[in-house]
């Protein structure tokens, strides 16, 4: 009896590689068309120190969308990011304040707000991630309800006003966001720390599996012995401590915190995560293509801001488009 004949497995065609690809490289090719554009609407756009002006003012935005990237990937949101660093300024502020009278160098009291800032972030993330996990509450009512709580906090420490940062500390505080290493600002050079060490934890680490695991299908994640909980809670208190951070660097750019300061960053972030290429229901998404949306928002506005072709007012407009039409187009993603 003749052997039975077997078809092999047919390799999946060469043209569909590209294809699959083509997604991640969308937000990378928008900027450069933008860039493009930008450059023949206004010469003074593809200067160094408009460019360095662009990252720079990327750079808030940009480090709390690494901490987001981490929250939507595993299937998560966090609306109360603004509001959490409009807080975090505040106490910042005051606490800093408080200390003057004790006769530290300013640079020490620096120091000590910046501290208090990370930890901050990291408490309020912490609180977030045990009331989701613990409390069993969905992520968008814990943020919903915590966007209101920080805000109104910080207009009852401001008293309806402004608090304002002593003059010496604003004075020595002041190099962490004006400052240059290299030719290279400050805040650039935290962002680009910030983001190289999100993409090696989601990527090297087993933590980083887990969080695309648990976005991906939770209750697999589970029959896989995945610590869930754990998972979300660290990835909440990451998210707090990028908050943190940003919020640092931020500080001695004004000197001072309002019940305006990280309005609609949440909505900025979020962009950013979106227009990166990140799946809005989880368990895809890279910090590469979070950077490249940061950066590709950033560059709109600012094309905005040197081409007058709508009202700088309309930004935030602008960005809710961009997401509503990212998220339609990921409709169609398999």
């Amino acid at each position: 009896m003749p052997p039975e004949r077997t078809e092999p497995i047919a390799a999946a065609p060469p043209s569909a590689s590209p294809r699959w690809r083509l997604p991640s490289f969308g937000p990378l090719l928008g900027l450069v068309l933008l860039c493009v554009v930008g450059t023949w609407l206004n010469s003074e756009f593809a200067t160094l120190p408009n460019a360095l002006n662009v990252l720079t003012r990327t750079a808030f935005i940009g480090i709390i969308a690494v901490g987001m990237c981490f929250v939507i990937i595993s299937g998560g949101i966090d609306l109360s990011v603004g509001s959490m660093a409009a807080l975090i300024a505040g106490v910042t502020i005051l606490l800093m304040n408080k200390l003057v009278p004790l006769g530290w160098p300013p640079v020490a009291l620096v120091v000590v707000g910046m501290a208090t800032a990370v930890l901050l972030g990291a408490l309020f993330g912490l609180a977030h991630g045990l009331l989701i996990t613990r409390g069993r509450i969905e992520p968008f009512i814990v943020t919903l309800g915590t966007l209101g709580i920080f805000r109104a906090y910080l207009t009852y420490f401001a008293d309806g006003g402004a608090l304002a940062l002593d003059n010496d500390l604003a004075d020595a505080y002041g190099p962490v966001y004006y400052g240059s290493l290299l030719g290279v600002p400050i805040p650039v050079w935290v962002f680009a720390l910030v983001a190289i060490g999100g993409a090696l934890l989601l990527n090297r680490t087993a933590y980083g599996r887990y969080v695309q695991a648990i976005g991906s299908n939770e209750q697999v994640a589970r029959y896989a012995a995945v610590d869930v909980d754990r998972t979300k809670v660290l990835t909440y208190t990451l998210l707090g401590v990028c908050v943190g951070i940003a919020t640092l660097l931020y500080v001695p750019r004004l000197g001072s915190a309002s019940p305006t300061t990280g309005l609609l960053w949440e909505l900025e972030a979020i962009a950013a995560v979106i227009v990166g290429g990140t799946a809005l229901r989880g368990g895809a998404g890279s910090i590469g293509g979070t950077v490249i949306g940061a950066i590709l928002l950033s560059v709109i506005s600012n094309i905005l801001n040197l081409t007058s072709i709508i009202s700088v007012y309309l930004n935030a407009a602008v960005q809710g488009f961009v997401i509503i039409a990212v998220a339609f187009m990921q409709r169609r993603r398999p």
